[in-house]
């Protein structure tokens, strides 16, 4: 009944649903783990977002790796912006998250505290680019004298941890990456690893535009995702067992039609008279009376012509 089962057509099909379930589930659960990573890191997030700020000179120093936990932390620096080497970043997008502008690098030389002299990059926040990428774009101007800025704590930008390509032969002062490591080599003295996103003070105008914090409410679709896989591996073998009770019922109705043709195939007459016991073969012609009598022979007589 169901030696169709063992068929080259029907291994494949077996086998093949047999790779996907396992394959499915695995992915649901890659889709299960991104969205408990995307929850612990808004939890994160929030919780540095909402701490009391701390110098930042507790939580980096000059060639040091910021740790994922101090990421978003706020921070506080007092001293006074080197804007003589200030820098703009190429090709960073507004609140709007679509206009292509740059973002604003100024160093800011401490004054006081365990790094004192030491310098801490400050991403002071947004500008248009204007319509001349070649030069160094018109930036407002950055508080002069001593200024105490809050932020928050970023980690040094990469290649491969941003995806930004860190292209050669960029205009002056202009740079598509955040790098203390780089800043410090341009600058040739010490600068502390990472930089701050300014929050406050607020610029005069709006301008430069401060960056948004970033968004810690959002958990993603990963979670649906996830059980769409599950779901899916779950129709494999309930796909599996319609086809083959479908197939089964196709053979059976396949098997069965030669026997309901032959039956077709014997006339009524037939039928009749193998009911009766008659003999079916056609009679003779009549004729306009209705007599079957059939129409004599010529007779041939001796010596006649």
């Amino acid at each position: 009944m169901y030696r169709f089962l063992l068929s080259r057509q029907w291994v494949i099909l077996t086998l093949v649903g047999l790779v996907l379930i396992p394959v499915m589930v695995k992915l649901g659960f890659w889709q299960l783990h991104r969205h408990e990573h995307r929850v612990a890191q808004n939890q994160l997030i929030s919780d540095n977002l909402h701490a009391e700020p701390v110098p930042v000179t507790d939580l980096t120093a000059p060639g040091r790796t910021l740790p994922r936990d101090d990421m978003w932390r706020r921070v506080t620096a007092t001293g006074t912006y080197d804007t003589e080497h200030e820098v703009v970043v190429r090709q960073r997008t507004a609140a709007d998250e679509q206009t292509i502008g740059y973002y604003v690098l100024t160093p800011l030389v401490l004054d006081r505290g365990p790094r004192k002299g030491a310098t801490v990059l400050v991403n002071r926040g947004w500008i248009a680019s204007g319509n001349d990428l070649t030069r160094f774009p018109d930036v407002p101007a950055a508080p002069a004298g001593q200024v105490t800025v809050t932020g928050r704590m970023m980690a040094d930008e990469t290649t491969g941890n941003s995806g930004i390509k860190d292209k050669p032969g960029l205009p002056e002062r202009q740079v598509m990456l955040i790098n203390s490591e780089q800043q410090a080599k341009a600058l040739g003295r010490p600068v502390l690893g990472g930089y701050i996103e300014q929050t406050a003070p607020k610029p005069p105008g709006g301008k430069p535009e401060p960056v948004p914090e970033p968004d810690h409410d959002s958990i993603g679709p990963h979670m649906a995702y996830a059980v769409q896989w599950w779901l899916f591996a779950a129709g494999v073998p309930v796909g599996w067992f319609i086809l083959v009770r479908r197939e089964r019922r196709d053979r059976l109705a396949a098997a069965a039609s030669p026997a309901d043709g032959a039956a077709a195939a014997t006339s009524p007459a037939d039928s009749a008279a193998e009911a009766t016991g008659e003999d079916a073969t056609p009679a003779a012609d009549t004729g306009s009376a209705g007599s079957t009598t059939a129409e004599p022979l010529p007779r041939t007589v001796a010596g006649s012509e």
